[in-house]
């Protein structure tokens, strides 16, 4: 009896113990409103990269708290009785029963010109040994995208210096264009030589490494820099080394990097290499803060994280800047499955894809850009009027010619129009292969494409292509300066702009005329 009496004092001793201190919280409250966000919470539990924390009931959902030692996290999971946080720090020096403080904003990141040049982690914190980073702003992380009534048509193209892509899958400044095949096809090199293609156009380059191998990463760092790009660049670098939280934000914190310049007015490329790791990243961290599983065991909400990062490229209107976000990101596939799931995820969410071939890329057809899977939504309308006049018809009779190659393998005897158009193809071919840090100008793709187009080399043998276009090349460059000049500004050409360079290829290839009239005279 007595023990009973005592458990009901004790439970009236301590609602009105509660209600007590909740009086004097509000009282406070209304006397000094800055002390209710003033508060400190303790840790529950740390696990591997993650951490719940009670003792915070006034905490908002994406805002950064601080443990002890300056460790940061990320608020993830809001729970009646628990908080779960992604830490952006390594999770060791933390201990249960150790304060953890809010920080009383959201993760921001600095922006600026102070941020070209240099290497960084999500957090903005300098990788590259160059002291600290001058800035004297910052951006949210994690930024609605821009409204619809203020983005403004792709129009620009966004020149990648690789003949295969201007030619027959063009990019226009502000679109999506997806990156996607196997491992080791060569899907950093497009972009790397993308961004190198840059140098010249005033273009800010981000590339924004996530899960990669810290070897990868400086291996591309050091390709910028051996070209001159690196002072028009930003680096963001989280590893498979890194947390999975910091891994996850990465994308998002370059994103908010670059809209810093496309809201003054310039025109930004941002390559996210890769958004496989990043969905990997965000199952770990979802998985063990226990949200519930979907299919191969991403979250229900996958979709959502890359569609909320990649509709922040745009081309905003002329009035609010007319400045320009594109982005290149990369995905991977598995055994050349482009229909799992992460992958058309990021299809249906892009402007087009550039998938790239393992087995082009074993036979030394390279880049290894399967034309026939490869497509551009929007680009096309941005393309220079050259192309168009030159290679308008050229990515439907390359699939044409894929397709009567595959058949002609079976043996079967070859009319002469059929092995006409096989050896086109086959210099068609040899001419898009280009060698990487090898960008071209838009008006030495022109002549390169005419050449095998207009059928000036068709008695070329094809292990000579190579060196007939160099010498060509060289030869329209020194002979055609205006006609260059007109082509990079987009002008369209004639007839007669067509026959000068023609007959500027002509003595190239006339050792090879010569050859094969004496072979009809013999």
């Amino acid at each position: 009896m007595n023990q009973e009496v005592n458990q009901v004092e004790n439970q009236e001793l301590k609602t009105f113990l509660d209600e007590t201190f909740d009086t004097m919280e509000k009282v406070l409250e209304e006397q000094n409103p800055e002390l209710r966000q003033y508060e400190i919470g303790t840790v529950q539990f740390v696990g591997r990269d993650i951490a719940r924390v009670s003792g915070l009931p006034h905490i908002r959902a994406e805002e950064l708290v601080r443990f002890s030692g300056n460790y940061m996290g990320l608020v993830f999971n809001i729970d009646p009785k628990e908080i779960g946080v992604i830490l952006l720090d390594p999770s060791e020096n933390i201990q249960v029963g150790s304060e953890v403080q809010r920080n009383k904003r959201v993760l921001d990141v600095p922006v600026g010109d102070g941020m070209l040049g240099r290497v960084v982690d999500p957090l903005g914190r300098p990788l590259d040994g160059l002291g600290e980073v001058n800035t004297v702003m910052r951006l949210p992380v994690e930024r609605p995208a821009p409204a619809v009534m203020d983005r403004a048509p792709v129009t620009v193209p966004l020149q990648t210096g690789i003949k295969v892509i201007d030619a027959l899958i063009p990019v226009g400044r502000g679109q999506r264009e997806l990156i996607l095949g196997d491992r080791m096809t060569g899907k950093t090199a497009i972009a790397v030589d993308t961004i190198i293609n840059q140098k010249e156009t005033g273009i800010i380059s981000i590339y924004c490494a996530t899960g990669k191998k810290s070897a990868d990463v400086a291996k591309v760092i050091a390709e910028l820099r051996d070209h001159g790009v690196m002072k028009s660049c930003i680096v963001v670098v989280a590893t498979g080394e890194d947390t999975p939280g910091l891994q996850f934000i990465a994308p998002y914190a370059a994103t908010s990097m670059g809209e810093y310049f496309v809201e003054q007015g310039r025109d930004v490329l941002i390559v996210y290499d890769d958004l496989t790791s990043h969905a990997r990243a965000y199952r770990e961290v979802s998985l063990l803060l226990r949200r519930p599983p979907g299919r191969e065991a991403f979250p229900g909400d996958i979709f959502y994280i890359h569609s909320r990062l990649l509709e922040r490229s745009t081309h905003m209107r002329p009035e609010l800047g007319g400045g320009s976000l594109t982005s290149l990101p990369i995905t991977e596939t598995e055994a050349q499955d482009m229909s799992s799931y992460i992958p058309t995820n990021l299809i249906s969410i892009t402007d087009g894809q550039i998938y790239l071939s393992p087995v082009l890329f074993s036979k030394g057809i390279l880049p290894a850009v399967d034309v026939g899977k490869s497509v551009s939504r929007v680009g096309g309308k941005t393309q220079l009027s050259a192309y168009r006049s030159v290679a308008g018809d050229l990515r439907l009779s390359y699939s044409q010619f894929e397709e009567l190659e595959s058949f002609s393998r079976f043996g079967t005897r070859l009319d002469d129009a059929t092995r006409r158009t096989l050896e086109r193809g086959w210099r068609v071919r040899e001419i898009l292969k280009q060698g990487q840090f090898k960008p071209l100008r838009a008006s030495e793709q022109i002549a390169s494409l005419l050449s095998v187009t207009g059928g000036a080399l068709d008695l070329v043998p094809t292990e000579k292509i190579r060196e007939v276009e160099a010498r060509l090349l060289e030869t329209v460059n020194e002979q055609l300066p205006e006609l260059c000049a007109r082509i990079e500004e987009g002008k369209k050409i004639d007839l007669a702009d067509r026959d000068s360079i023609m007959n500027k290829i002509k003595p190239t290839i006339a050792p090879f005329e010569e050859i094969e009239e004496a072979h009809a005279n013999n």
